[in-house]
């Protein structure tokens, strides 16, 4: 079976302890994943400082601590990689759901948190392939 989730946490800083209280949050809701990946890729220019501030926080010593006792793999994924479009698809999808929602206009922490849960509910009812009603295709 092929699965895909996407996961949306709204967090107030790129400090290292709102990373570890996001990813928490994430391990209550969903368990321990086994594998997170991460965009590193140059392809996200707008958002290169950002992905510096993140490759940064996620070699954290505490973020390291945390992970390796719980068993977390944290893998990069390189830039152009098939695999970025499937991450990149529902982070564009994101985008233009919250300037629809924002309407030119500003959120506070709450309702932009709302907005989240909104989009990813969205995201993740949507089939990873059209279904069929034979049971004997298997698109995965």
């Amino acid at each position: 079976m092929c699965t895909k989730a996407v996961h949306l946490e709204l967090v107030s800083s790129l400090s290292a302890a709102a990373f570890l209280s996001a990813l928490r949050r994430f391990v209550s809701r969903r368990g321990y994943p086994s594998d997170i990946y991460s965009d590193n890729g140059t392809n996200f220019v707008g958002a290169s400082a950002y992905l510096k501030d993140l490759f940064k926080l996620l070699h954290n010593s505490n973020v390291q601590d945390y992970s390796s006792s719980k068993n977390i793999q944290w893998h990069f994924i390189p830039p152009y990689a098939p695999i970025s479009e499937v991450c990149g698809k529902p982070q564009s999808n994101s985008q233009s759901i919250i300037a629809q929602n924002l309407k030119g206009g500003c959120a506070d922490f709450e309702e932009l948190a709302t907005i989240l849960c909104q989009i990813e509910a969205c995201i993740n009812s949507r089939p990873l392939y059209p279904l069929s009603s034979d049971l004997r295709i298997s698109r995965c």
